[in-house]
């Protein structure tokens, strides 16, 4: 009788990838990274387990926004007090914070709880085409599209 294989720490192996955000669009790049971070492109994905890989993002601020969303696109937080709502728009995000903001792209792209918060600290997200993960030797990842 064949059994299902489920994955767990003992026969996971990670890999880390390089990824390049120049010209890259946000959506499709932040979807297709959050599908390296959870494992879904490896065939001993399994669903309750965290078997992604490392991934590692350079040249953030080069990423591309369609259409108007660059002027039009919001990022919200809030400081839980009255009328601590800040606000920013993507053109300012993605000049003083592009780390940040593909950071959010990506993790919104996660499960939620304690299993998507594991797999968002796999995510290295780096301003420039320099990053300090050499020791790792990680490979370069071309993504589809």
């Amino acid at each position: 009788m064949r059994t299902t294989f489920m994955a767990n720490e003992s026969n996971i192996e990670r890999k880390w990838l390089v990824v390049d955000a120049e010209g890259k669009r946000l959506g499709r790049l932040a979807s297709e990274v959050a599908t390296l971070l959870r494992g879904k492109h490896k065939p001993t994905y399994t669903p309750h387990n965290d078997s992604g890989d490392n991934v590692i993002i350079i040249n953030a601020e080069k990423i591309e926004l369609t259409g108007n969303k660059i002027n039009d696109k919001m990022y919200y937080r809030h400081s839980n007090y009255p009328g601590g709502l800040k606000s920013r728009n993507a053109d300012e995000m993605r000049t003083k914070y592009p780390q940040q903001m593909l950071e959010l792209a990506v993790k919104g792209m996660l499960p939620k709880g304690p299993l998507g918060r594991k797999m968002g600290k796999k995510l290295h997200v780096y301003k420039g085409s320099e990053h300090n993960n050499q020791a790792q030797k990680p490979e370069v990842y071309e993504l589809r599209g």
